[in-house]
């Protein structure tokens, strides 16, 4: 059978040649092959504009293309080619006003994605970090934040991705895009905490209380806050779902009084605890799984977010009016009592969210002073995406034997393997500490870069180990960060990526000691000595 498709972006791909029939996380090869002509456009768009100014209009629409690509994001063919057809043209209009390089220059899918396996990799590493930064980019600018370096960052990286570079070239091109997305992740903290407030550590219930609800899934704090003001006095409470619990520690955000806890565990576990639900759903962003039929009628997408029969939010003049999901949720009535059977995957019934960086930098004298007596002689960074394939309960077992006198940092979905574990403190420091969403990776790097300037020391220096978890491409750009600051010794897993050549991960071992997990006993063993 000859291949329909070819995507290897994600970490449940079919190992060593991707999905070829159909993707695994359930996308059609139809709205594969529609995000290869976008991703082919949105390079023509690039060159097009090569030489010009790039204004936020601009960058919205780049922004807005790379994160369609992204897994679990758009199921919809016909916005995509709609979107297609929108950034054409733009670059033909943006082509005979400057002096980019004409379509006919373009690679296609094939040259993209076939050849030189090593050139592929990296070539692809590149690309999936622009389309993680692009999401970034895309929910600071909604906060009205904006930065010239990382509009700028996303037209060069994406004419790049279209030329023929060497192995040392793109090397080069990947460093320089890790430090432009490190600047994302700083803009993108900046639009929230500017926005609503500096988070607070936030104990949230996973208990759905009775009467109508919303649960509101995805990264945007936008969406979040508008359904909020929308909702309040209605007599609908809004719960978070996956990405979205950090939203609890925001000030401005948890003073509405109807934002009243957590719906469930993490992204893949949707289609099972969705069923029978009597609420409604809006998902904002990634990660939307396939919508099963009896539940299809309560789910509502807004923004990049789109799926077949599904109602859409649109903006208008900058807002979104979620009138259809407040009548669905109302419509359904929500539970007649309390309902407590969606706790964390080992049990519990609370999480604690709102440790970011402005938290734990106004206590570092204390935690300082808890490394010098002893009290903490390790810190784990155990974070990033969750998924469906078999091995992830590595992160539950290795969270879980950590020793006493360590404090656990995470972030992202990843944490829901064990944010409901009670693991006790060390003085007035839980020992697991949620630091926000994947993009709140900049605040584990606030605090680790505070901790080698208060011990005079750099952050490979530190007790200090980063253990991440991947599945899509957020998750890459953040690792290509952490790499670009000369961060080393990252465990990365459960799997390796499937485009990643033994060339290119002998490289990326050799230069950064990236290297594979193994189990949680081994590992913890390599670490601890």
């Amino acid at each position: 059978m000859s291949n329909k498709m070819l995507c290897f972006q994600c970490e449940q791909t079919v190992p060593h040649k991707g999905c070829t029939i159909k993707g695994i996380c359930g996308k059609e090869a139809t709205t594969s092959n529609l995000q290869d002509e976008l991703t082919l456009a949105l390079i023509r768009y690039a060159q097009a504009m090569e030489g010009q100014k790039v204004s936020d209009k601009d960058a919205r629409l780049m922004m807005e293309g790379l994160f369609t690509t992204i897994t679990n994001v758009n199921f919809d063919d016909p916005s995509i080619q709609k979107l297609i057809a929108h950034v054409d043209a733009v670059a033909d209009q943006r082509n005979a006003a400057g002096t980019g390089t004409s379509a006919a220059a373009i690679l296609s899918p094939d040259q993209l994605f076939i050849g030189d396996p090593d050139i592929v990799a990296l070539r692809t590493l590149l690309l999936l970090g622009l389309r993680g930064m692009g999401a970034y980019a895309f929910h600071a600018l909604a906060l009205g934040k904006s930065d010239d370096a990382v509009n700028e960052g996303m037209f060069s990286g994406m004419r790049a991705v279209g030329t023929n570079h060497t192995v040392a070239e793109w090397l080069d091109l990947i460093m320089e895009f890790g430090m432009t997305n490190y600047r994302c992740m700083e803009l993108l903290d900046a639009a929230n905490t500017g926005a609503y407030g500096t988070p607070v550590p936030t104990e949230v219930t996973q208990i759905i209380d009775k009467g109508p609800f919303i649960v509101v899934s995805g990264h945007d704090l936008h969406d979040l806050n508008q359904l909020l003001e929308q909702t309040a006095g209605k007599g609908v409470d809004i719960y978070t779902h996956g990405e979205m619990l950090p939203a609890h520690g925001y000030p401005e955000l948890k003073k509405h009084a109807h934002l009243k806890g957590n719906f469930g565990t993490a992204w893949q576990n949707q289609q099972k605890e969705f069923r029978d639900v009597p609420g409604a759903f809006l998902f904002t962003t990634n990660c939307l799984m396939p919508v099963r039929p009896e539940y299809a009628d309560r789910v509502f997408t807004t923004a990049v977010v789109e799926y077949p029969g599904l109602v859409h939010i649109d903006e208008v003049d900058g807002k979104k009016d979620f009138t259809p999901v407040i009548e669905k949720a109302l419509e359904l009535g929500g539970y007649t009592e309390p309902f407590d059977g969606l706790p964390g995957i080992n049990g519990g019934q609370t999480v604690t969210t709102g440790f970011g960086h402005g938290t734990v930098l106004s206590v570092a004298d204390q935690i300082v002073a808890a490394v010098k007596s002893g009290a903490v002689k390790h810190f784990f960074l155990v974070g990033g995406c969750d998924g469906a394939k078999p091995g992830r309960n590595y992160y539950t077992d290795f969270v879980a034997q950590t020793p006493a006198d360590s404090i656990v940092l995470t972030l992202a979905c990843g944490k829901f393997r064990f944010n409901d574990l009670d693991l006790g403190k060390i003085g007035p420091f839980p020992r697991i500490m949620d630091m926000g969403q994947c993009n709140d990776s900049y605040s584990a790097i606030q605090v680790a870069l505070a901790l080698a300037d208060a011990f005079e020391t750099d952050i490979n220096s530190l007790p200090l180990s980063i253990v991440l978890s991947w599945y899509e491409q957020k998750a890459v750009c953040v690792l290509l960060s952490l790499l670009a600051l000369g961060v080393k010794n990252i465990y990365l897993g459960p799997t390796l990526p499937t485009f990643v050549s033994p060339t290119v991960l002998n490289v990326l071992v050799e230069q950064f000691g990236l290297r594979p997990t193994t189990t949680a006993e081994a590992d913890l063993k390599a670490i601890l000595g």
